[in-house]
């Protein structure tokens, strides 16, 4: 009996042995957020963050901040103080995190932007769409399909105005309307989708008239888009409507009719890729690389998006 206690002690270490340094390679990482968490689409980012946590073991730090770059700053910051073993970030307004993707840098702490890209702040890689090429396809998407011209206005709405991703974007839809004369304006919808319907339902309300086309800039905006014609009495169709689609709200108003194309962005990649590449980079081996995504889908392709979000495609 003795024998057997020792051999069990013995066999306890050993298993011991064994575990302890596999837990101890256990990393913690930030992602970090400008979005808000009543955005549907920004549901679908956290979930492929909490994913990557479940099957790599490590843990994952998420904050969300609202379109507050003060609030943003300060968590990142929180994070290098907290010596993550990496940051996966967006960036939330143009040229906000140039200083303290330096002090990353110099904390040899690997910070890798995903979802809204800033080319001059000093980022290890990217992961997600080219904003301003969104945008140029957005516009041009219009004007190849005949449903806008010289003369037409097209209303943008976009739920955070100077944002990162609502300058980009229309900073490719410029390019490409101005030379052609067509007029555009960008209203603020918000990131609370109850008072972003309201805004658009009374900014359409007044000028149902003079608008020819509709780009949305975000998920939100566009997402909200069958409520509020349903609410002012737009028919699907009536309106072009080309933007954002990584929602179910957007696949189902495409498959509706009620928006004529939906960009993709792999919104779960994106967040489990972004992890990915800042362990990797923790690991020491830095990536080299930016990871591009995104596609334009139509009615006859929604379906395979839908089915993603939907958790049907396995």
């Amino acid at each position: 009996m003795e024998v057997f206690k020792k051999l069990t002690l013995a066999l306890s270490a050993a298993v011991l042995a064994i575990a302890m340094p596999l837990a101890a390679e256990a990393k913690t990482f930030y992602w970090v957020s400008h979005g808000g968490p009543a955005d549907p689409v920004w549901t679908y980012f956290l979930a492929g963050a909490k994913q990557w946590a479940t099957d790599t073991g490590n843990t994952v730090n998420t904050s969300f901040h609202n379109g507050d770059v003060a609030s943003q700053q300060e968590a990142v910051r929180a994070a290098i103080a907290a010596k993550a073993d990496g940051i996966v970030t967006t960036s939330p307004d143009p040229g906000s995190l140039i200083e303290i993707a330096k002090e990353a840098n110099a904390a040899k702490i690997p910070i890798i932007n995903f979802n809204t890209p800033d080319p001059k702040a000093s980022f290890d890689a990217y992961v997600g769409g080219d904003n301003v090429t969104f945008g140029k396809h957005w516009a041009q998407y219009l004007v190849d399909k005949g449903l806008i011209k010289k003369g037409d206005h097209v209303w943008m709405p976009v739920e955070i105005p100077g944002a990162t991703y609502g300058v980009q974007e229309e900073e490719g839809i410029k390019s490409v309307l101005e030379p052609l004369g067509i007029t555009y304006e960008v209203t603020e919808a918000t990131l609370d989708q109850a008072e972003a319907i309201n805004r658009m339902v009374d900014y359409l309300t007044t000028n149902k008239g003079k608008i020819t086309a509709i780009i949305g800039l975000g998920d939100l905006v566009t997402g909200s888009i069958k409520r509020v014609f349903d609410q002012v009495g737009v028919k699907p169709g009536e309106i072009p409507v080309v933007g954002w689609g990584n929602s179910l709200d957007t696949t189902q108003e495409v498959l509706t009719g009620y928006v004529n194309a939906g960009q993709w962005q792999d919104p779960q990649a994106t967040s489990y890729v972004a992890l990915s590449l800042a362990n990797m980079a923790a690991s020491g081996i830095p990536p080299g690389f930016n990871v591009i995504t995104g596609a334009l889908y139509e009615k006859d392709t929604a379906q395979v998006y839908d089915d993603i979000l939907s958790g049907k495609q396995k």
